[in-house]
């Protein structure tokens, strides 16, 4: 039954709502209303101007309203008069068929009416850093091999218990905290759901670690590769689709190779298949490619992919199996927005089923250290523009997402990438000055 949000008030002496909605940048986006308005907002929504975020729109456009999704309700807790709604756009009526999460809730109805329930997983990786954002917020953080250290994450204990706790007052199940790989760096899990509840909770979470290191005064950070030399920050991404009722795994099968069933290999070649051009999608920005195609950093690995290539238990390739009826996509970094994340998956594996998608060949060496031995698998794009243009040539893919989306991000992120081109560096001034 939906929840009504004025009950919802009632009931847990909410004050105030933030209907909230995620635009192509990633940028979250909210109005703060008060519980005697939130009646009338569930029903009409929330009046913005979508120029004034990243939406390929015009001060021209009518109002876009932001109609809150009232199941996705979250009282925050660390403030709770207060509780954030995440929200649909519509303009006119109409859908805005670009606005991300739109877009996933249409290829969720998608591969629902194909009998497929697609669950997910995400590994959000986070920096926590100085409020200026130039060094790590723990001088003594100093390990070469600073993965799993003791010391480092108790030290961090009050910010990171602090998120768990209200990670499991909120029901998510969350299961281990850890320091990560680099010096500054974190992990949090919590357990896998359908791939919207995720999406939501991924933005939430995102949203909450910010305020909760704001909280204690620090910053956090899900840049890609926010210091040179440290491992960048991962969006690893676990998948498996399961049946109407979604009660039965469709991608374990024990007779087969992994334990990963016909079905489950033909949506992992349709991620093999659209890996480069999906990359514009869970690699979003300039930075994101610094981590994809870093050298190697303090701790001996970069933990991330850089050449299409699938494998079982093993961490240096860009999709693993690590266990029966799911796999693991590595590719995601941390600026990979939480709803087009998901959406991509499910549009490239869809397609990879319809398609009978082959993955092609497993490997199951070291890529780090034999990766040279491979021979016809693609690399990753070496940049952003690189990205965008194999997007833009994947004509299935982008069909797949939307027309009106595909446009909109494509212009958008054409802009990016020329703003950066324009800009003058350092590094320009410092290797060309006397030429």
């Amino acid at each position: 039954m939906t929840v009504d949000l004025a009950e919802f008030a009632r009931a847990k002496n909410v004050k105030y709502f933030m209907i909230s909605y995620t635009d192509l940048f990633s940028g979250q986006r909210a109005k703060l209303v008060p519980a005697q308005a939130i009646a009338d907002m569930q029903k009409d929504g929330a009046g913005f101007a979508g120029f004034a975020t990243w939406l390929d729109l015009t001060p021209a456009h009518p109002d876009m309203l932001a109609v809150p999704d009232p199941d996705s309700v979250i009282q925050l807790p660390w403030k709770p008069e207060v509780a954030w709604v995440a929200a649909n756009c519509i303009m006119d009526d109409k859908d805005v068929d670009q606005a991300p999460r739109n877009t996933l809730k249409r290829l969720i109805a998608e591969a629902a009416a194909d009998g497929m329930h697609v669950k997910t997983g995400v590994e959000a990786e986070f920096f926590l850093i100085s409020p200026d954002g130039k060094t790590i917020s723990d001088e003594y953080d100093t390990a070469s091999k600073p993965c799993y250290d003791q010391q480092a994450v108790m030290r961090r204990y009050d910010v990171i218990a602090e998120i768990c706790d209200h990670m499991l007052a909120l029901g998510w199940g969350a299961y281990q905290n850890d320091h990560e790989d680099a010096n500054g760096q974190f992990e949090m899990n919590w357990a896998f759901d359908d791939a919207l509840p995720t999406a939501d909770k991924h933005s939430f979470f995102k949203f909450m670690v910010k305020s909760i290191a704001e909280k204690h005064g620090l910053r956090a950070t899900f840049m890609p590769k926010p210091f040179q030399g440290l491992t960048g920050n991962g969006c690893h991404a676990h998948i498996s689709v399961w049946d109407r009722s979604g009660r039965t795994n469709v991608f374990a099968d024990n007779s087969m190779e992994l334990g990963l069933s016909a079905k489950g290999k033909n949506f992992l070649g349709g991620i093999m298949k659209h890996a480069s051009a999906l990359a514009a999608i869970t690699n979003p920005t300039v930075n994101s490619y610094k981590r994809i195609n870093a050298p190697r950093t303090i701790s001996g690995a970069t933990w991330a992919p850089n050449t299409v290539t699938w494998t079982g238990n093993n961490r240096t390739h860009m999709v693993r199996v690590p266990g029966p009826g799911r796999f693991e996509l590595r590719l995601p970094d941390g600026a990979a927005n939480p709803y087009l994340l998901q959406a991509v998956i499910i549009a490239a594996g869809l397609d990879g089923i319809r398609s009978k998608a082959d993955p092609g060949k497993r490997y199951d060496i070291d890529m780090y250290q034999h990766g040279h031995t491979v021979r016809g698998a693609p690399k990753l794009p070496l940049n952003l523009l690189d990205a965008l243009r194999e997007f833009d040539k994947d004509k299935s893919l982008k069909a797949a997402l939307g027309e009106e989306f595909s446009s909109a991000y494509l212009k958008l992120k054409h802009q990016e990438w020329n703003s950066y081109a324009s800009h003058f560096t350092q590094w320009e001034r410092d290797h060309t000055l006397d030429i």
